[in-house]
């Protein structure tokens, strides 16, 4: 099983992209999600997580305000709605199951991680 992330691309400073990822699991519903980035020559980083209700959010301060992130179970999806991007958001962006409920900002706790998906912001 393995996580399809998609939507990354070349976009102006201020500008928008949104990414999806999809997850073919059986019970997805049940499963928080994360989305985190590695910008070029950095440490993964973390960007958002969210709860299998989409009750609860976390985000990294970095992102705060200017990305959103949502995700419809019926289709096995996660979305990132990323706004008002900039240079530094310049990195490959990657979409991540953990078995827990609760929202997750450790890298460790994620246990089935997608291919990742390039997003590159021009100044």
């Amino acid at each position: 099983v393995q996580l399809q992330a998609s939507g990354g691309g070349l976009v102006q400073a201020g500008g928008s992209l949104r990414l999806s990822c999809a997850a073919p699991l059986r019970t997805f519903g049940s499963y928080t999600m994360g989305w985190f980035r590695r910008p070029p020559g950095k440490e993964r980083e973390f960007v958002v997580s969210i709860t299998p209700s989409s009750s609860s959010t976390y985000y990294a301060d970095s992102v705060k305000g200017r990305f959103t992130v949502s995700r419809d179970n019926a289709k096995n999806t996660v979305y990132l709605q990323m706004n008002s991007l900039k240079p530094e958001d310049t990195a490959v962006y990657y979409c991540a199951r953990t078995r827990r409920r609760t929202v997750a900002a450790d890298a460790g706790v994620y246990d089935l991680w997608g291919q990742g998906t390039l997003v590159t912001v021009s100044s």
